[in-house]
């Protein structure tokens, strides 16, 4: 039997149990494990025979708990490739303002710079409190985490989107290459 304890923001219990339980009883039936869950404490016990299994359940988890929709965190448990990268902005930023500042910069006017982010990478980005979420496969979620950082450090969006453009046409670029 294995077994993962982690520590859920109580602001996402409630999503993470589901209306009636819902998406409790999904993670563990899709995942094949069980949760046990103290929404006083804001604890998550993840037990099951596979430990594949519990560590796939418990990035959905973390996934819930940074701010992604029950949906998008599935997609960790719908394809094994796809995996969740957090990045800390904690380091990074100095003061409320400052986070609020790179927070803003990241997810842009209605959301119009992580859409592209999304868009350009192929990847699910959540911008929650003090991190930034990442689920895609390897290779995007490191370009996609290249973005964010390039972010961070005040390239100007253009420039950012001209080096998703570039990485986009490389791997097209090589997809044809390979089954050339």
């Amino acid at each position: 039997m294995t077994r993962q304890e982690i520590k859920v923001s109580t602001t996402r219990i409630g999503v993470l149990i589901g209306k009636g339980g819902s998406t409790k009883r999904e993670i563990e039936e899709k995942a094949g494990i069980t949760l046990s869950i103290d929404s006083e404490e804001g604890t998550v016990v993840i037990e099951g025979d596979d430990p594949i299994a519990v560590m796939t359940a418990t990035n959905v988890v973390q996934a819930i708990n940074r701010g992604f929709s029950p949906e998008r965190a599935f997609r960790l448990i719908d394809d094994e490739d796809m995996t969740l990268d957090v990045i800390d902005l904690t380091d990074l930023a100095g003061t409320t303002r400052h986070l609020e500042r790179l927070r803003g910069r990241i997810i842009g006017k209605a959301g119009s710079s992580r859409a592209q982010l999304e868009d350009m990478t192929s990847t699910a980005i959540s911008v929650f409190g003090k991190t930034v979420a990442i689920i895609g496969l390897p290779g995007q979620n490191e370009t996609a985490r290249k973005a964010v950082e390039m972010l961070v450090q005040g390239v100007p969006h253009e420039n950012v989107y001209a080096f998703l453009d570039r990485k986009k046409k490389e791997a097209q670029r090589e997809i044809l290459e390979y089954y050339s």
